[in-house]
């Protein structure tokens, strides 16, 4: 069996809540972590970080702004910072057992 993380949390803004799994949890659980700072695969590294950011928006109706960014190096280019603007209180956080 594989664990999945699970993240319970509420808006604070309408009292909301929604249950987050898997990356989607992890990844708002990295949001929530650094705060103002924000998100980027750079820093945060994650395979699909604009998906992940794209289901909490659209299925959890939290509000994440996308700053573009740009950087240098051999493969220079933009990247994107993600910063989470919803006021997010999280109930619970557990990983849940399910077959693999």
């Amino acid at each position: 069996m594989a664990a999945r993380l699970t993240v319970t949390g509420r808006r604070l803004a309408d009292g909301g809540t929604f249950t987050a799994t898997g990356r989607d949890a992890w990844a708002l659980l990295e949001l929530l972590r650094m705060g103002e700072r924000g998100c980027t695969p750079i820093d945060n590294p994650g395979p699909r970080w604009s998906h992940y950011v794209f289901k909490l928006k659209r299925a959890h109706g939290l509000d994440i702004e996308t700053i573009d960014e740009k950087h240098g190096g051999a493969f220079a280019g933009t990247h994107a910072r993600y910063v989470l603007r919803s006021q997010v209180e999280v109930l619970e956080t557990s990983d849940v057992k399910e077959a693999a």
